[in-house]
């Protein structure tokens, strides 16, 4: 898969080193695959939640965004959350953020 924003992968490294093993793999596992559904996300990744959100926009592309994908990282002291388009075999990240991030809820917005 294509990845799009990697570089949200390496600012949060930056202020979470302890991440970045973590963040390094997620990514050589993405790349190295090819999925069709959630359900062969999570024979990779295990946890993986699709969680409804409204549209947003990637890219300078309007893309219709249903589903966030949110990714347990870092032995589930982060969630990566990212967009998988399986048709095109691309996946763009929103954010990475700690646990406590993500439980304000504010990246729903």
């Amino acid at each position: 898969m294509r990845i799009v924003r990697a570089n949200e992968l390496a600012k949060f490294a930056e202020r979470h080193p302890n991440a970045r093993a973590s963040l390094n793999h997620w990514v050589q596992l993405m790349r190295e695959g090819s999925f069709k559904s959630i359900i062969e996300l999570r024979e990779t990744f295990g946890r993986v939640s699709p969680v409804k959100v409204r549209p947003r926009r990637f890219n300078r592309e309007s893309v219709t965004l249903t589903v966030f994908n949110i990714f347990n990282i870092s032995g589930n002291d982060a969630r990566l959350i990212a967009v998988v388009q399986y048709a095109k075999q691309v996946v763009f990240i929103d954010q990475v953020l700690t646990h406590n991030e993500y439980d304000t809820g504010n990246w729903r917005k």
